[in-house]
């Protein structure tokens, strides 16, 4: 007589079983070990154990979307490398593409700006990066297959620059980060995280320069920003 699982096998509805292999070690370049499932994307996992100055280079070289053919120059980022504020926008545009540096054109001033309202600087306790590493043609809104080719690159910045708090600039950096599809509007003035880290959301300074009335706005996220990090260094001085 056929058993339950005889009958189960001949219908198609058995389990299916398949030998895992083991997780391997990897060894970082800043010493840390990185435990890691043979299953992950293994261009994923190389990346996850770059170095600071390697990542860069890597950037540079990256061939893994179509952006690579119309790009003059890679943009992956600027400022302290153990920087406590992170800003991450979009992509680049035509100025950061022909210097390689993110936020240099009028955006960029208007955001030093604002930097400098808090008593910050480019470079100075602050890094500020891009979704994409590569400005995609005229502007347009990144595709979802360059964005998954270069989310690796920003989970590894993030992970290296370890900061008290990422400032999203824009909807699809924010979307990105926080996987949802939602308005700045309805993000902004509250606290989320991005693997643990605190995040908030803001509007992106290409955005102010057309809609400058929502300047006060950005500035009321900046400021809550800012007294969220304060009440978080004190409790954890109270603790």
């Amino acid at each position: 007589m056929a058993t339950r699982a005889d009958v189960l096998r001949e219908l198609g509805l058995a389990p299916r079983w398949r030998l895992r292999a083991r997780n391997e070690v990897v060894h970082a370049a800043d010493g840390v070990d990185v435990d890691v499932d043979n299953d992950v994307d293994p261009r994923r996992t190389r990346i996850a154990s770059l170095a600071f100055d390697a990542l860069v280079d890597d950037i540079a070289q990256c061939r893994a979307c179509g952006l690579c053919a119309t790009r003059k120059r890679t943009v992956p980022g600027v400022g302290a490398a153990d920087a406590a504020w992170m800003f991450v926008g979009e992509a680049p545009g035509a100025d950061e593409d022909a210097q390689g540096e993110p936020f240099v054109g009028a955006a960029g001033q208007l955001l030093d700006n604002m930097l400098a309202a808090l008593g910050l600087a480019r470079g100075n306790d602050v890094f500020i990066a891009n979704v994409l590493k590569c400005r995609p043609p005229n502007n347009r809104t990144p595709e979802p297959l360059e964005v998954d080719a270069c989310r690796p690159y920003l989970d590894r910045q993030i992970a290296l620059i370890a900061p008290a708090l990422i400032v999203a600039l824009g909807k699809s950096a924010a979307c990105t980060l926080l996987d949802v599809d939602a308005s700045v509007a309805s993000l902004r003035h509250r606290i989320h995280r991005y693997r643990g880290t605190l995040l908030i959301v803001t509007y992106h300074p290409a955005y102010l320069l057309r809609t400058p009335l929502d300047k006060a706005k950005v500035w009321e996220d900046l400021l809550f920003a800012r007294r969220t990090l304060r009440e978080m260094a004190s409790a954890q001085v109270v603790s």
